[in-house]
């Protein structure tokens, strides 16, 4: 490890806290300036700000790790992750984006149900609020996990001593603080631009390092072993169809992410969304391609050379650290913190505007003025990042795990809701509360169980958002049709 690492991580926080201050400059001081950038995003900032929020750690941390550890069955969880988010962006980005406007120009998820369906508007604020805060917590704290795994395993020897903190936990701190910063500073428009760059280092640092690991030094040595695992390059071996569909339904998830879908809200006109959604398709897939040739190369780099990888979700800062020098190392350090900072930052925003807009302005503070509501959302970031911290705290977390969870549960919670809100005309606000509450409690209570690990009888489970969406659909339609309007009768 060098000096030079530090330099360039460096000098990554500095360009992030730079940008923030930008946008803080350019930044409206109002809501919709502060949360949605005045609803005035090029496609091609709002395809990048779109995808690297959505790729957290995990791109660079679990999904290699789990095609380190099983082998190419692992990425049907990728080609469910395409097949979700083309769905997304033909269905629900061009409705949500006209109608969130039309519909009392709605700044945030709950806002927008409230306005969609204004006889059940307190309850869906409510519940769409609690949902919120409790799923992007845990959301949150998992990409604060990556960060704290990164200083552990690879920074620790450049850490200064007597902080009183392990390394792992001063990980956790800086990445937090430092989007914490940027995202006060400059709100969604700070958010955007550093998802800009982010998306940029991630989609470099994913092309290269398979390439390098394949064609650099001891790359002859990758291509000439195979990997003592039965099966290790197929995409059905050790995989039941329970395994399959649990792996393939990551993609339901698209449809219910909040921090996803709001920048659908926020780009500048219906018609730029095919550009839009041509820009974020490409990228998502060569990422989703990098990780998956990190994660199989990584092992057989692993295996030829003698390495010891002891947690499979650091083999990206192993390899990293390993095969180039300091100063690129520092960038590909900066891509991983670059993929946990996008997605956080646009988590905390989220969180943050729904307490404000859903609890404080509509409990504590009705009258509160523009200059107020912001401040508000500056300091529920403060309180929701200090949450997350706390979550954080384990470093036995893994980052894959709580992300699947926290995904399920947004996606079971908001996905069959947001679908049906923007397609289906006669849906109630009964249905819509019906589904909202379903989805959630379906999907928290599988993971209670362990259903998610080992159905009742069976020695494997079922991912939670494959019930927990179905259930949530079926209670949508089921109530819409008891609590529909009479018709009236011809006279």
């Amino acid at each position: 490890m060098d000096k030079g690492t530090i330099v360039s991580l460096s000098l990554y926080f500095a360009a992030m806290l730079a940008i923030g201050i930008y946008a803080w400059r350019k930044t409206a001081g109002t809501s919709e300036g502060f949360l949605l950038a005045g609803r005035d995003l090029s496609p091609s900032v709002t395809a990048l700000s779109a995808g690297a929020s959505d790729m957290s750690g995990w791109l660079l941390l679990g999904l290699p790790g789990a095609l380190y550890l099983t082998g190419l069955s692992a990425a049907w969880i990728a080609i469910g992750l395409v097949l979700g988010a083309w769905a997304n962006w033909l269905v629900v980005a061009p409705r949500l984006r006209a109608q969130s406007e039309a519909r009392g120009n709605a700044l945030t998820i709950p806002e927008f149900l409230a306005n969609r369906f204004p006889d059940k508007a307190l309850a869906l604020r409510v519940v769409s609020a609690i949902v919120i805060v409790v799923f992007f917590a845990v959301y949150t704290a998992s990409g604060l996990v990556g960060g704290g795994k990164l200083f552990e395993s690879a920074l620790a020897p450049l850490l200064p001593t007597g902080t009183g903190l392990s390394p792992y936990m001063l990980g956790v701190i800086v990445t937090a603080a430092v989007v914490l910063i940027y995202v006060a500073l400059g709100g969604f428009l700070a958010v955007s631009l550093t998802d800009v760059v982010q998306g940029t280092i991630m989609f470099v640092a994913l092309v290269a390092m398979p390439l390098v690991i394949l064609l650099g030094p001891g790359g002859e040595a990758v291509r000439a072993t195979r990997v003592e695992v039965p099966g290790f390059l197929s995409l059905t071996q050790g995989l039941s169809l329970l395994g399959v569909i649990s792996a393939v339904t990551w993609g339901l998830g698209y449809f219910g992410q909040p921090h996803i879908i709001v920048r659908f809200m926020a780009i500048r006109r219906v018609e730029d969304m095919p550009a839009a959604r041509r820009i974020g398709m490409s990228w998502m897939i060569v990422c989703l391609l990098g990780a998956i040739g990190v994660g199989l190369a990584g092992r057989a780099y692993a295996q030829a050379n003698g390495i010891a990888v002891t947690d499979p979700e650091t083999i990206f800062i192993v390899l990293s650290d390993l095969l180039f020098h300091p100063i690129v190392t520092g960038f590909l350090f900066a891509a991983l913190l670059a993929a946990i900072m996008s997605t956080v930052s646009s988590q905390l925003l989220v969180t943050s505007s729904s307490l404000t807009e859903d609890f404080y302005r509509l409990f504590l503070r009705k009258q509160a003025g523009e200059r107020e509501a912001v401040n508000a959302s500056r300091v529920f970031l403060v309180l929701i990042s200090g949450a997350a911290i706390f979550i954080a705290a384990d470093p036995s977390s893994e980052v894959l795990g709580l992300v699947a969870h926290a995904w399920a549960g947004f996606g079971a919670a908001f996905g069959p809701l947001m679908i049906l809100a923007l397609t289906w005309d006669r849906m109630t606000g009964a249905g819509a509360v019906a589904g909202l509450v379903t989805g959630a409690a379906v999907a928290a209570g599988w993971i209670a169980l362990g259903w998610d690990q080992a159905l009742p009888g069976m020695a494997e489970g079922l991912y939670e958002i494959v019930p927990a969406f179905a259930a949530a659909w079926v209670a949508i339609i089921v109530v819409s049709r008891m609590t529909q309007p009479a018709a009236t009768p011809a006279r």
